[in-house]
């Protein structure tokens, strides 16, 4: 099974090197960085069942269930969100459907500094993003 990012990136170290970067231009470079690590998306697995709703941008999320946990990849065709999919990727990919409740993502948000410096669209977007994990984690819950 391909890992969520082609680096051994896991979101402890993502909080971490935000701590490092002062400025946003900076931040906003990390977030490109890690969405040019994701592991690629065929481009046939990019449709309209992997696509996420409520995204300005178009962001795809293939998931895969395997050993009682929930592995995922994503893809987008904006820069920025591509780092965002990395992110929400790191907290959630290779956990199990109830690691994935109980995890609080928007403290990590916070904690990160993403909740005041994203658009309303990129907000909601990331937002439709983890309702569809979470609504997958549901559903893989619902079959075991």
């Amino acid at each position: 099974m391909d890992r969520p990012l082609s680096l051994d990136v896991n979101i402890d170290e993502i909080i971490e090197n935000f701590s490092f970067l002062d400025d946003w231009e900076d931040r906003y470079g990390y977030l490109i960085e890690l969405g040019n690590a994701l592991t690629p998306v065929a481009q046939d697995e990019m449709n309209d069942a992997t696509k996420v709703q409520g995204c300005v941008s178009q962001v795809w999320l293939i998931s895969h269930y395997d050993g009682g946990k929930l592995y995922f990849r994503g893809a987008s065709d904006a820069h920025i969100v591509r780092g965002l999919v990395a992110i929400a990727l790191s907290i959630f990919s290779g956990k199990t459907p109830q690691e994935i409740f109980q995890h609080d993502e928007q403290q990590v948000f916070r904690t990160i500094g993403l909740a005041e410096h994203l658009t309303p669209q990129r907000s909601n977007g990331l937002k439709s993003l983890v309702g569809k994990i979470k609504a997958t984690a549901e559903a893989a819950l619902a079959r075991s």
